[in-house]
């Protein structure tokens, strides 16, 4: 049995057929592919004082049976492999910018609904808030993991990855939409930010992000000790980070000091 747990960060587009990049990082020996947040419809802007605009926009939410979400839970049955979809959950009186963990069965193991909301901007200031982070234990060729999920701005929160190691947490998968290294105003002090988040948590991380132009990519993942494992460029692509199960395990024990407190 491997002690590596291969994580896909899927670098692409909003309308790449998800199927073919399933299987693509399938192929390359993925057990867990990610997807960019709000996959559903590529995080779409929109001016949330145009009634029309706002309308159609949340016409497009669905429900995790829904035909979105049903054609990640084809793919993942298809290629034997765990999938994080994301999308706009329909719910009321607000939808959610939601994630799902689905296993290779097709179910969905785990749900979260994005708990920081940037409601100081659109499309966000018109989703729901929730409220929790909870912990998922999968089956791997590498064995049991214990996995978590948050969505972009929920990493920028210590609670948000204090809350998930406390809970067990060894990798945690965050669908991601904004500029992680190349933002006007503050540089790549995101990746910086969780690479310090991994670090004091004593985690695993991967960040799954949009490409140019919808955003500058940079898609990376992170060891417990805050050390890069993988970084993707600025254009698409599908980058397979090897996550050392045994290292994130005996760094826990050795600094539980960070995280159990």
């Amino acid at each position: 049995m491997t002690h590596h747990l291969k994580v896909a960060l899927a670098q692409c587009l909003s309308g790449c057929d998800p199927a073919r990049i399933i299987r693509h990082a399938r192929m390359n020996g993925a057990e867990i592919v990610v997807f960019p947040e709000m996959y559903s419809n590529g995080y779409a802007h929109l001016d949330s004082k145009d009634s029309v605009a706002v309308e159609n926009w949340y016409s497009g939410a669905e429900g995790l049976d829904g035909n979105f979400i049903g054609k990640f839970k084809e793919a993942a049955r298809a290629h034997r492999v765990h999938v994080v979809a994301t999308l706009l959950e329909a719910a009321g009186p607000k939808p959610f910018n939601s994630a799902v963990l689905i296993d290779p069965v097709g179910n969905v193991v785990l749900h979260h609904r994005k708990v920081y909301i940037c409601d100081f901007d659109s499309p966000e200031n018109l989703c729901g808030r929730g409220r929790t982070f909870e912990v998922a234990e999968i089956t791997t060729s590498a064995g049991q993991v214990k996995t978590g999920l948050m969505i972009c701005m929920d990493r920028e929160y210590a609670g948000s990855a204090r809350s998930l190691s406390q809970s067990g947490a060894e990798i945690v998968l965050v669908p991601n939409c904004c500029e992680l290294a190349s933002d006007p105003v503050v540089g790549d002090v995101r990746i910086a930010q969780a690479r310090g988040r991994a670090f004091e948590a004593v985690i695993g991380m991967a960040v799954a992000n949009y490409p140019k132009p919808r955003s500058d990519g940079h898609s990376f993942a992170v060891g417990p000790r805050g050390e890069v494992i993988a970084m993707a460029g600025e254009s698409p692509a599908i980058v397979i980070a090897a996550f050392d199960l045994a290292l994130i395990r005996r760094t826990r024990v050795e600094d539980s000091f960070r995280w159990a407190r």
